[in-house]
């Protein structure tokens, strides 16, 4: 049976039901109760809180980098480290594989590997020379995929190495810490 929450009722008392949800100002609040599970029905707004949000980007990185607060966080953090190239070149690269001209696709793989890839490139990533050669020949006729295994081995550095570091930062505790303050009982504002 639906229920229509009112002012009186506090999100803490879904918590249960729902412990990952709070509200938006622009939701309907319908929940349907099945199988002792909520659902929010209806045009709903609802999302993570700020806080559990941020606490979610520890899961893993993909959880990071799909979250633009947690991806502006990361930057942020791998800037302060002198690195911020590998979540660049990672972010062009997610960029590229979307491109469907061929036109667009041989002008973003030149500006990608002479940002990059080339050696003494402005934002030079590390990665070993059979990978850096195998771009290099393919560059003049680039594919989709002409840069996945560069990739493959920035996002395992950023995995293996940035990412725990971040997770262990000042910028990262003071995200988590920062919106844990006032996070009590909240009501459901109505318009």
């Amino acid at each position: 049976m639906p229920v229509m929450l009112d002012a009186s009722v506090y999100l803490s008392d879904y918590e249960e039901e729902m412990p990952l949800l709070t509200h938006d100002r622009h939701a309907v609040y319908v929940i349907e109760e099945k199988d002792h599970n909520a659902i929010v029905k209806g045009r709903c707004c609802f999302y993570r809180s700020p806080t559990t949000e941020t606490m979610a980007w520890s899961e893993n990185m993909d959880t990071l980098l799909t979250n633009q607060a947690g991806l502006d966080a990361f930057r942020t953090f791998l800037k302060s480290e002198f690195s911020e190239e590998n979540v660049e070149f990672w972010l062009a690269c997610e960029d590229f594989k979307k491109t469907e001209s061929a036109e667009k696709m041989a002008s973003k793989a030149k500006m990608i590997y002479s940002e990059f890839i080339e050696a003494d490139a402005p934002k030079e990533i590390n990665i070993d020379f059979s990978t850096r050669d195998l771009i290099s020949k393919n560059i003049a006729e680039p594919t989709l995929k002409c840069f996945d295994e560069a990739q493959k081995l920035i996002y395992s550095l950023m995995a293996k190495d940035s990412f725990p570091r971040f997770l262990k930062s000042e910028i990262y505790k003071k995200l988590v810490n920062g919106k844990q303050v006032g996070n009590h009982k909240k009501w459901f504002p109505f318009l």
